[in-house]
């Protein structure tokens, strides 16, 4: 066994208004921008071609291009790299000027040149899994992804959305900590985004019912 093992710190990154620099024209540099595009991110991008997807989003306003050919002042005012060429040299050069600014840097399949890896993630409204195998498996993490995109579907946003007002009403009533857990806890474990999904809206507003203070106005909770 290698004593010298990798370990990431996991972490999730506010993306919106950031600026990111994509280097790289292909099928995984358009994954990684729509991606970014996705979480908010203002994107650059810099390749010798660019494939379909790319070409739309930069016709479409979405992404700036900034040239066919890397150079170090692309990396100026940037937040976040990512290296995507099929040239490894290039992504490594890529790489070193990221770190000598202290940007955040990932090299696609080049881990020595990374300070971040990127995870597969599950993302259901706003629950946001991330999966990752610290770069040992991609392939075991997709599958996982797979795993849990069947566990946790599309219902786990609205019930996210629901205990989102929930909380914001709760807390406003200024009720001790204790007494806030135990209501919040309570509404996780009714599991109610199994009630959701089935569209049983009417055990969703008994339960809250239950469980709230009668001065939150149940209805206004479950306006949809």
């Amino acid at each position: 066994m290698d004593g010298s093992v990798m370990s990431y710190y996991p972490v999730f990154l506010q993306m919106e208004d950031r600026h990111a620099l994509v280097v790289g024209g292909g099928a995984v540099a358009s994954r990684k921008v729509e991606t970014l595009l996705e979480y908010g991110a203002t994107v650059h991008v810099v390749s010798r071609d660019l494939n379909q997807t790319l070409r739309n989003l930069m016709d479409d306003g979405r992404i700036r291009f900034l040239g066919a050919r890397f150079e170090e002042k692309h990396l100026e005012g940037m937040f976040l790299v990512i290296a995507a060429t099929d040239d490894a040299a290039l992504n490594h050069r890529i790489s070193e000027g990221a770190r000598s600014r202290g940007l955040l840097i990932n090299a696609v399949d080049q881990p020595a040149d990374c300070t971040f890896i990127v995870p597969s993630i599950v993302k259901r409204g706003d629950l946001v899994i991330a999966i990752s195998t610290s770069g040992k498996s991609p392939a075991f993490a997709k599958r996982l992804r797979k795993a849990l995109e069947g566990q946790y579907g599309e219902a786990c946003g609205s019930f996210l959305e629901l205990m989102g007002r929930v909380r914001e009403r709760v807390l406003a009533l200024g009720l001790p900590q204790k007494e806030n857990s135990r209501i919040f806890q309570e509404i996780v474990d009714a599991d109610l985004p199994e009630a959701i999904s089935s569209g049983r809206w009417d055990e969703v507003e008994t339960m809250l019912e239950t469980v709230l203070p009668g001065e939150i106005g149940i209805k206004d909770l479950l306006e949809r």
